[in-house]
């Protein structure tokens, strides 16, 4: 391992099936995974690179816990839009589990759409929020980080 390479999940929201290929991928790989949340995950199946961080119940507690602690070979996944800017400002690798790796272009963009989500909601006339996680998002997310793991082992 290279520069001790670490994954760090905002594992809250975070689908089980990112969960377990992560739990796996890692193992082969023999790269730290930290799985950091508010309450215990589970993490069947989890190997010696495996750890839970769990956080206080307050709000931002994990956040913080992941910026304190991040480093320069970490890849961070989360779909926290303003933790990702924060971990960009850092040099920090972040994506989602949707295969969007974030960079200092299109974290603007999202900020924005986020932003406006946000107004159009305290409006009452927000869109809705999709619960589903398609095979063909778990797939992008596997081939970018399959691509961003490499980069740093």
């Amino acid at each position: 391992m290279t520069g001790g390479a670490r994954v760090l999940v905002d594992a809250d929201s975070c689908p089980l099936l990112v969960r377990k290929y992560l739990l796996s991928y890692t193992q082969k790989l023999n790269v730290k995974l930290i799985f950091v949340a508010n309450k215990r995950i589970p993490a069947s199946g989890a190997g010696e690179n495996f750890s839970m961080q769990i956080c206080p119940e307050e709000s931002g507690a994990a956040d913080n816990w992941i910026l304190q602690n991040c480093a320069e070979y970490d890849i961070i996944v989360t779909r926290d839009i303003p933790l990702a800017a924060a971990l960009l400002e850092k040099g920090i690798r972040v994506m989602n589990d949707r295969g969007t790796l974030f960079t200092a272009e299109n974290i603007v963009r999202k900020l924005k759409e986020r932003e406006l989500g946000i107004q159009m909601g305290e409006l009452g006339v927000g869109t809705k929020k999709r619960n589903t996680y398609s095979k063909k998002e778990f797939a992008e997310f596997a081939k970018v980080f399959d691509r961003e793991i490499h980069k740093l082992v």
